[in-house]
């Protein structure tokens, strides 16, 4: 377990980009607009706080930067705000323009407590409306790289491109606007060499379509370098002359946006979020790619370390958004485009494999349940792609002790409405005389009844398709993979597993995806969509054991094992994070307030452990199947685990919530 795991902090750091409204040259009121940010900031916990490139002057002074009246007026400001920033346990990055070794450098101030980092713009831009290099030096000069120290109040503090500040258990780096332009930015450079935060200050001006492309860079920069990105650019009042200024800023982390500002707002604007420094050092630590480059790149930088307490996040509001579902798009603009993406997947899996072996025919269990539902679907999907006959797809129902008339009627009608072959073989008496043979009796409904069920009807399928000279298609869903929710060399084993992959609470999207895109023009169709959506109202159930009273189905796997949208959630942060149980249920508590309490979700994680550890021998020996997602259990390609690995370390924790 990490350190920063062990900690209430839980990993994370609450960052905040900050636009200040600028008066250009008006360094009071500008430091007074300043001070009122940091205190904001510091009200909401903030531990790190960017703010625009030469906010303490403004941007566009142009020549006057050239006087020593604005620059000396500007080096009071710096310190006054470091005064202001003593008074909180929070991390500063503001623009100044301050002289060393008599020249004049466009820099970044990082400010903590007592401490004082100068951090000098390494790119220029000297093209179209800019022109930088008419008063400054750049970063990466001779001088700047011969004066490790600046005098600033009467005392040497740090000064370079080489400086990486440590806040807990983030590394922040700093670069100025154009460096983030760059072919090979300082912040990259950086990152390879430990920094996890990424901080840039700016002053861009805005013109059509540069704000889009920007924010593709500020993602794009913490994608490339498994980083959070904090990113804010000069605001109302930094506009004159030729230019406007619409006071952008973004957070980002890996690749995806948390938080952006509005534009053109005449307001100052504060911008916060939550980034989670252990999920990107996961990240990291399991990337090759980023270990070479360390090696790669290797260069000598200054660390310096900045005192803070860590915040105690079980007192705080999490500012990060936690979806229940992480396996679903939030955004329904976003949903019907990926589903099609995965289903695209799936079916192309499916095809291939098809066309490798040569073999024209594929064997399907339908229970009318919802993954031998998503299965058939695919199935079809890949037959039409192909060009093969539907029916040499042959769908088979076998009925047993616990079949109910609901999902034996959806699944013949949907195997009717779909144009497949179809076949019913009742499974009842066969497992009766197995279990004859056995010395079991009918009315003992424990694992042994339950599994000779799904062996018989597993063996079945196998064997028809030996007949039919066919492929077993596999139907056993990635979260039942997990929980070691199917019984071994029963509906566990096929010849090849569409859904392998796909997680219980995706797949029901999926199912969702083929109900909304059956279209109603005719009566095959119309039957096909009401079959899907009457498929996703049914509860899931293996359906093992006798239906109640009324004919309904008793055996609800939910029941027994725990809702599927809490066990997504565990698996998913499990495996895609490397979290603990603590963390997983720090953040169950934030996605699902309000539909479960404490002891629901600990008592469920706990099963999710057990269950997940003692069931890898299932997961070892699983049947080929595409990778959909960035989670996988496959023993080939994702997940290798000893079958027999102890599970007391995650145990403890557990009991521990």
């Amino acid at each position: 377990m990490s350190e920063m795991s062990k900690n209430n902090d839980y990993g994370l750091l609450r960052v905040a980009a900050g636009v200040p409204r600028v008066r250009v040259a008006d360094v009071e009121a500008n430091v007074q607009g300043i001070v009122h940010l940091i205190d904001h900031a510091a009200q909401q916990g903030v531990q790190l706080l960017a703010l625009p490139e030469l906010a303490v002057t403004g941007y566009t002074c142009g020549d006057l930067l050239g006087g020593s009246l604005l620059l000396d007026e500007a080096e009071r400001a710096v310190l006054a705000i470091s005064r202001a920033v003593a008074g909180h346990d929070m991390m500063v990055v503001v623009g100044a323009p301050l002289r060393c070794a008599g020249r004049l450098y466009n820099c970044a101030v990082a400010m903590h407590k007592e401490q004082i980092w100068v951090i000098p713009k390494t790119y220029l831009p000297n093209y179209n409306e800019f022109y930088e290099k008419r008063w400054f030096a750049g970063g990466g000069s001779a001088p700047a790289r011969g004066c490790p120290t600046i005098a600033l109040g009467g005392r040497e503090v740090p000064f370079g491109t080489d400086l990486l500040m440590h806040l807990g258990n983030a590394v922040i780096a700093v670069e100025v606007c154009e460096d983030m332009w760059a072919p090979i930015t300082p912040a990259t450079m950086a990152a390879v060499n430990g920094a996890n935060v990424l901080v840039c200050i700016s002053a861009s001006n805005e013109l059509v379509c540069k704000h889009d492309y920007l924010m593709r860079l500020v993602e794009g920069e913490s994608a490339r370098n498994i980083a959070a990105c904090v990113y804010t650019s000069a605001g109302y009042g930094e506009s004159t002359t030729d230019v406007v200024f619409s006071g952008s800023a973004a957070i980002a982390e890996n690749g995806q946006m948390l938080q952006q500002a509005g534009r053109f707002e005449t307001e100052p604007q504060l911008i916060v979020a939550d980034v989670d420094v252990e999920a990107l050092e996961h990240e990291r630590r399991t990337s090759t790619s980023f270990s070479d480059s360390r090696a790669m790149w290797h260069r000598n930088y200054r660390h310096e370390h900045a005192a803070t307490a860590l915040p105690d996040y079980s007192h705080l509001t999490l500012l990060r958004r936690v979806g229940r579902l992480p396996f679903v798009p939030i955004e329904d603009d976003a949903l019907s485009s990926r589903c099609e993406e995965i289903v695209d997947i799936q079916t192309m899996g499916l095809m291939q494999r098809l066309e490798h072996t040569g073999i024209k025919s594929l064997v399907v269990g339908i229970s009318g349940g919802l993954d031998s539902t998503l299965a058939l679907m695919i199935a079809c999907r890949a037959f039409d792609r192909l060009g093969l006959d539907r029916k040499q797809i042959y769908g088979i129902t076998m009925p047993g002790f616990g079949t109910t008339s609901r999902t034996l009627t959806n699944a013949l009608e949907l195997m009717k409405a779909l144009g497949i072959g179809v076949k019913q073989i009742s499974i009842a008496n066969a497992v009766a005389a197995h279990l004859a043979d056995l010395g079991h009796s009918l009315d003992s409904h424990d694992t042994t009844y339950e599994n000779a069920q799904a062996r018989e009807r597993t063996q079945i399928l196998m064997d028809y398709a030996n007949k039919m000279g066919a492929l077993v298609l596999g139907t056993g869903d990635l979260s039942e993979l997990a929980l070691g929710w199917c019984t071994y060399n029963g509906d566990h084993m096929s010849m090849y597993n569409v859904n392998g992959s796909i997680p219980k609470t995706l797949a029901k999207h999926l199912v969702m995806w083929f109900a909304d895109n059956a279209g109603a023009t005719t009566p095959t169709s119309l039957t096909v969509r009401e079959t899907l959506l009457d498929v996703l109202h049914t509860p899931i159930s293996p359906e093992l054991t006798p239906a109640d009273d009324a004919g309904n189905i008793k055996q609800k796997t939910e029941d027994i094992i725990g809702p599927y949208e809490l066990h997504d959630f565990f698996l998913y942060y499990m495996i895609r994070y490397g979290f603990g149980p603590r963390k997983i249920f720090f953040l169950a508590r934030t996605a699902f307030k309000g539909a479960y309490d404490d002891a629901t979700i600990a008592k469920w994680l706990t099963t999710f452990v057990k269950r997940f550890f003692s069931q890898q021998f299932k997961r070892s020996c699983m049947p080929d199947g595409p990778k959909v997602g960035s989670v996988s259990l496959s023993p080939r390609g994702d997940w290798r685990m000893p079958s027999d690995a102890c599970a007391d370390l995650w145990l403890k924790e557990c009991r521990e919530l």
